[in-house]
């Protein structure tokens, strides 16, 4: 199966664990309706001159449910999350030799899986027996988890700046707006960026120090922007396309963002629009529903819903 592509500038980011297992007696919490069911698949991008198409879409995901939030770790292997009989862990696929790992095997549920800035632990979004979602951390030799900031809750995604600053998606309460927030670890201060942010927070290429979101600016108008920890400034970079959230950027600085089947590429700033880079439809996607791209830049990870035969 051949894909077409048709932009022209094409490089790309992010980053095995043993299992961990730390069990509690805490009863699992009530459990939420189950997401609808989702596959994880990677695609190589060969570099060519002229050209760099995408390989034949590999499915890495066996169950069939909710498997979603791929995290590319060194070492030639994703983290994601799966549900399995109502209940979120964290599953690690080994992409050397095709082998499927559980990490996390705890009565609560574990979502977002992100290796922490010292390569030690995994931190994730933890549903607590009583609903109540905070950050946590696993120590990749195992051990028990332990909380990153005990007072700043409903987390609901995550992103690390730094060894000690965290850009927070934090769920609003009580008819409150979800805001993007940025956190101290070591004081527990927290800092409000933006109201209505999107879900997918990443570091800028080449600029440690800004991190970019999605700000809905309303039901009809989403844009993704950067905030700069230097200058604590918030500035555009360009409009999503309609009703998409979910993004990755590319080394050389161009973003990623898959639409149905096909996937589009743009560099903000540049006064160009979306482009169509590539239609996954013939392997029989009908949904891309999150997208990330590995530190070296060789490997796509996508999320999406498979066409019923």
């Amino acid at each position: 199966m051949k894909m077409r592509l048709w932009f022209p500038f094409f490089m790309a980011l992010l980053v095995c664990a043993p299992l961990v297992n730390a069990q509690t007696p805490s009863p699992s919490p009530a459990a939420a309706a189950t997401p609808p069911p989702s596959d994880i698949f990677i695609l190589d991008i060969h570099y060519k001159k002229n050209a760099r198409p995408f390989g034949e879409p590999k499915k890495i995901t066996d169950y069939v449910g909710y498997n979603n939030q791929p995290f590319f770790l060194a070492g030639d292997s994703v983290l994601y999350t799966s549900i399995r009989n109502n209940q979120a862990d964290i599953y690690r696929y080994d992409l050397r030799t095709g082998q499927t790992t559980q990490v996390t095997n705890t009565p609560e549920s574990e979502y977002s899986p992100t290796l922490t800035p010292d390569g030690k632990n995994i931190s994730v979004v933890r549903v607590e027996a009583d609903g109540t979602q905070r950050l946590w951390k696993f120590p990749l030799n195992g051990g028990a988890p332990s909380l990153i900031l005990e007072n700043v809750k409903p987390v609901g995604y995550h992103h690390w700046i730094d060894d000690h600053t965290l850009a927070l998606f934090v769920l609003g309460e009580a008819g409150k707006p979800n805001t993007l927030q940025i956190a101290d670890t070591r004081t527990g201060k927290t800092e409000i960026v933006a109201e209505s942010p999107g879900r997918i927070l990443r570091r800028v290429p080449d600029h440690p120090e800004r991190f970019s979101f999605v700000h809905k600016v309303s039901d009809q108008h989403w844009e993704i922007k950067q905030f700069d920890m230097r200058r604590r400034t918030v500035s555009s970079l360009i409009e999503t396309l309609p009703g998409v959230e979910d993004y990755a950027w590319l080394p050389d600085g161009h973003l990623l963002m898959g639409k149905d089947a096909k996937l589009f590429v743009v560099k903000p700033l540049s006064g160009q629009k979306w482009s169509e880079a590539g239609d996954l439809s013939a392997a029989g996607l009908k949904r891309i529903t999150r997208i990330a791209v590995d530190g070296s830049g060789k490997r796509l990870a996508l999320v999406g819903v498979v066409e019923k035969k």
